[in-house]
Parts: structure tokens; C-alpha cells; sequence
């Protein structure tokens, strides 16, 4: 796991919407993902390596072939729920799920949250993502419902939260 550098943006866009498409498939509206576009993802995540606020960290996993997964963090976007920082995207393609580099890029994410004065960390992840349970096997608590519109189709997001972010890198090292 490294920071992402601006020329890791294709590669970050490229895993962002093929693993929406893979995984949201039946769950989000089909118009919805078909219309999610490389060039508008990469552009985005340009924007976001680029800030001069730094408000994001990007990491990434790479392979011998390039980027096969990413995580974004920052401070938290919605402070009722009591947290102070958030793990905005943890995405990896789908030959990458289950061998250990989601659990390295949650401990990176954790590690520059602490290193940012961010205690704790929630996440949202939709309530129909089958790979949801990866939030509780890493220690997450539920904290929360709410509600989105993605394509017109209203949605269910659950919120998974660390109070501590120590906690987490202790047990994220451990495993």
C-alpha cells in the first residue's frame, strides 16, 4: 500500500467503476452504472490527489499489472453521528477480495486518520453490499441507517463505526 500520486488516477477511476459495476449490479439502477464514466471518475479523483487542502488520502494496492484497489479518507462529512473521521471508498477488483489488501488499506486509512488527529472512523456501506460483513470482521459497530438516491432509486446505507481508530490499528496489525 502506498499514497496515490496524480498519474494513479486512471487506475483508481478504472477500479472505481468497474467494481461498481460488478458489484452494485441488481442493487443500483443498470441506467445508473452503465452511465458511470472512466474519464469523469478520473478527473474527480485528480481532483481530489491534487487538493492543496489535502483533505483526502488516497492509498492504493497495485499488482505486477497495476492498481487493483484503493481507499480514500478524510475528516468526517456528517458530524451528527458523533465521529471524527470517515472512510469515504474502499474499493478493490474483484481477484483481489479476500486476500488481505482490503484489511492493508483499512490499516492505512486508519494510521493517516490517527496521524491527522482523527480519533475515530465511520463508514457507510450500502445496506444491500454483499460485502458489508467485511466492516464487521474488522471490528466495526453498527451506528446508523440512512438514506440515498442513486438513479432515481432510493437506497439504504448502513453505518459502521471505530470509536477509536488505536483499537483498530492494533487489531488491523494483528491479523
Amino acid at each position: 500500500m502506498r499514497k496515490a500520486l496524480l498519474e494513479d488516477a486512471r487506475g483508481i477511476a478504472r477500479v472505481q467503476v468497474d467494481t461498481w459495476r460488478s458489484t452494485y449490479r441488481g442493487i443500483v439502477p443498470d441506467s445508473y452504472l452503465d452511465e458511470l464514466d472512466y474519464e469523469r471518475s478520473q478527473k474527480n479523483w485528480e481532483g481530489a490527489i491534487s487538493d492543496p487542502d489535502h483533505r483526502t488520502t488516497l492509498f492504493v494496492a497495485e499488482d505486477e499489472v497495476g492498481i487493483v484497489g484503493f481507499a480514500a479518507c478524510g475528516g468526517v462529512r456528517d458530524k451528527k453521528w458523533g465521529y471524527s473521521g470517515e472512510l469515504y471508498a474502499i474499493y478493490l477488483n474483484q481477484k483481489m477480495q479476500g486476500m488481505g489488501s482490503g484489511k492493508r488499506l483499512a490499516l492505512a486509512v486508519a494510521r493517516d486518520l490517527k496521524t491527522r488527529g482523527f480519533g475515530s472512523m465511520l463508514v457507510w456501506v450500502l445496506e444491500d453490499n454483499p460485502y458489508k460483513r467485511f466492516y464487521e470482521s474488522i471490528g466495526g459497530t453498527y451506528v446508523g441507517a440512512s438514506e440515498i438516491d442513486l438513479g432515481g432509486k432510493k437506497l439504504r446505507e448502513s453505518g459502521y463505526g471505530w470509536r477509536d481508530v488505536d483499537s483498530l490499528i492494533s487489531r488491523l496489525e494483528t491479523d
